[in-house]
């Protein structure tokens, strides 16, 4: 895949393309161990054993949607905020496509409407207390969304704007999107108040599920590592790292 126009400095300078891989998560972490260049993206048609977060499988028909891992070299001190920049950069880049206004669900799924669009997986690989790389996976559902009975309900550009769309055009806007906020890392704040913008989730009754431990409570504010902070009905504090919510009704 060949991006003809894109505007960026690093970010998808070098574009990795498989018809078919067992993940991209996958292939990336072997190119880290060659050493591959910063900003190098791994894009597969299909996936055979595609991963999403908390251990679920991304399916997706071949050239239907994207399915991306970009390998990067961060700081220590910018890997709280990377998540944000993953999911402001897809959350942008969708607006731009499609003029629709998406949202985000703690702590990473893009939605349209209540519906999800996209996911993010991101996995670093430390040397000690040294980051060695982080990978940032992503999928992006552009002209299929699959028949599953998940929350939220899965639903893809295409879907929503009523027109088949280019996978070439959303890559492109959004490495650019991409690129842009990771380079605003350093200035923390300003991707933390952009990304908070959109989170959907805040002073809404939420319920949190992680590993066997299932809580209900009120989602007050989320700091700026992107730690979110509920109130449980009885009145306590509870600091949510990480874990699957849902929408209470």
């Amino acid at each position: 895949m060949h991006l003809s126009n894109l505007k960026t400095k690093f970010i998808g300078r070098n574009i990795v393309h498989y018809q078919v891989v067992t993940s991209t998560m996958s292939v990336a972490k072997q190119l880290v161990k060659d050493d591959a260049t910063e900003g190098t993206v791994i894009i597969a048609d299909e996936q055979t054993e595609g991963r999403g977060r908390l251990g679920r499988t991304w399916i997706a028909p071949p050239a239907s949607n994207l399915l991306i891992s970009i390998i990067l070299y961060p700081k220590l001190a910018q890997l709280s905020q990377l998540n944000m920049v993953a999911a402001l950069s897809v959350s942008q880049a969708v607006e731009k496509v499609t003029e629709l206004s998406s949202s985000i669900k703690w702590p990473n799924d893009i939605l349209i409407r209540g519906k999800k669009v996209s996911g993010i997986l991101i996995e670093n690989i430390l040397e000690g207390r040294e980051v060695k790389a982080s990978i940032v996976g992503i999928g992006i559902n552009v002209n299929f969304f699959p028949d599953l009975d998940i929350t939220p309900t899965p639903t893809s550009l295409s879907g929503e704007c009523g027109k088949e769309l280019s996978r070439e055009m959303v890559l492109q806007c959004f490495l650019e999107e991409f690129e842009h906020l990771y380079k605003l890392l350093d200035t923390g704040q300003i991707v933390y108040e952009k990304w908070l913008a959109r989170v959907e989730t805040l002073g809404k009754t939420i319920r949190v599920k992680w590993n066997d431990r299932i809580e209900v409570g009120c989602a007050e504010s989320i700091e700026p590592d992107g730690t979110l902070i509920m109130r449980c009905p009885d009145g306590s504090i509870r600091r949510v790292v990480a874990g699957e919510v849902t929408l209470q009704v």
